[in-house]
């Protein structure tokens, strides 16, 4: 019973990383959209989108960090 939650609880934290890169995508296709709308700021919406991007993916790292600790540490 207690390794069917700890790996219930890896699984949950590998599907706080797949939820990031969904969002992610989304990001990338408003972005691409408000490029298309004004290309004139196009720079700027580029630049915000990989900061944007690049702050959000911290957050599925520590979500693949807390899976691998879960197994590998708690599960020892």
């Amino acid at each position: 019973m207690e390794k069917a939650l700890m790996a219930f609880a890896a699984a949950m934290c590998v599907c706080g990383g797949c939820v990031t890169g969904i969002m992610e995508g989304k990001v990338a296709v408003q972005a691409v959209e408000s490029i298309g709308k004004n290309p004139d700021a196009a720079d700027k919406i580029q630049s915000m989108a990989i900061v944007g991007a690049a702050i959000s993916e911290t957050c599925a790292i520590y979500c693949l960090l807390v899976a691998f600790l879960i197994i590998f540490i708690l599960g020892a």
